[in-house]
């Protein structure tokens, strides 16, 4: 019963928070550093983003090179109304979501006259303008200092802590993953994998193509403008050269590394692309300067060798397994296996 409850999609998502829930209190026991706590809650704020990226490119087929944008604009709109207006946290975070995602449904509607690396290049362009907005318009980001935010207070009582920010923030991605599971499984999830096949047959089978491309930049958008907010208030400031193309391309190594499709292959993804070389990589001076060199032949290697990224080698290497076992060919049948289909064939064959 316990390995049937354990398989259910919920129940490993629930594992996973619980797991990184833990990392806390193992950095109090000194068993392993602050920051790398300060790292995994990195990790998870562009897991989020991601998947919204995963969601756009991996189901419905169409690209984007515009999160770092749009995460960048939600950042920035939080930190103005909280610490410019004085607002409260729950009105940033509804600013914040509202009119990045308004802005990413015209792009959505925009994207109706662009086809493959066309779109890509006006999410890039939409993108680019954003980030001059966060350079120039000194009142609202300011400008090449930055925006400063200090951490979430909800409902205008409890501020939370570093330790309570990030507990925040393991919630939000564990409800995100079940949100986007029941998404991605159900009617939505089919018409987006059939816009992704054909928009043409999609079409033909009833799929209204402008409504599932408008909705697939909304929740992107959204899933970038929730990312922005919870990195705004967890590492506390905003600086507009961290919203840049190389950004937008970590996150599309992201789901490239991970698997397309795969929730956990995202999160996976996430955190070889970021988490390690933040932890392994960065740390070492000789091999800082190289993170950009180790995440390009990262996705060389698996787009060539496992286009299907790391969520799926688990399949792949059963079924290696299975063959070298049972000496399967390529359509995963035994010597034996044919031998008998052959002798049926010939029973049927004298039959008639």
């Amino acid at each position: 019963m316990m390995k049937k409850i354990m398989k259910h999609p919920y129940s490993q998502f629930i594992l996973l928070g619980l797991v990184l829930l833990t990392l806390p209190y193992l950095a109090e026991a000194g068993a392993i550093r602050n920051s790398t706590v300060t790292v995994i809650g990195t990790t998870i704020i562009y897991t989020i983003a991601a998947l919204g990226l995963n969601v756009l490119l991996g189901f419905s087929g169409l690209i984007s090179l515009g999160t770092a944008g749009f995460m960048g604009l939600a950042a920035y709109i939080s930190a103005y109304v909280t610490e410019t207006m004085a607002l409260p946290f729950e009105l940033a975070v509804l600013a914040a979501i509202v009119i990045p995602t308004l802005l990413g449904i015209l792009v959505g509607i925009l994207s109706l006259k662009f086809e493959g690396i066309y779109l890509g290049i006006a999410t890039l362009v939409v993108a680019e303008i954003f980030r001059e907005i966060f350079i120039n318009v000194t009142s609202f980001t300011g400008g090449a200092t930055g925006a400063l935010a200090g951490r979430p207070e909800l409902f205008g009582t409890f501020r939370l802590d570093r330790i309570q920010t990030y507990y925040l923030i393991v919630v939000v991605m564990v409800l995100i993953f079940i949100l986007i599971h029941n998404l991605t499984k159900g009617h939505l999830g089919r018409a987006l994998n059939a816009m992704r096949g054909s928009e043409a047959a999609a079409q033909a089978m009833g799929v209204n193509i402008f409504k599932y491309r408008l909705i697939a930049f909304g929740i992107a958008t959204v899933l970038a403008s929730v990312s922005g907010v919870l990195y705004v208030h967890y590492v506390g400031l905003s600086y507009p050269t961290t919203w840049n193309l190389m950004l937008s391309l970590d996150f599309l190594a992201i789901i490239v590394v991970g698997g397309f499709r795969s929730i956990f292959g995202t999160f996976i993804g996430s955190f070889i692309i970021f988490a390690m070389s933040e932890l392994f990589l960065k740390p070492i001076p000789a091999l800082a300067n190289i993170t950009p060199l180790v995440k390009g032949i990262l996705i060389i290697i698996f787009i060539l060798y496992y286009p299907n990224g790391l969520a799926n080698i688990k399949h792949q290497v059963s079924h290696w397994l299975a063959r070298r076992k049972g000496k399967r060919d390529a359509f995963g049948q035994t010597k034996t296996e044919k031998k008998n289909l052959t002798r049926a064939e010939v029973r049927e064959n004298d039959t008639v």
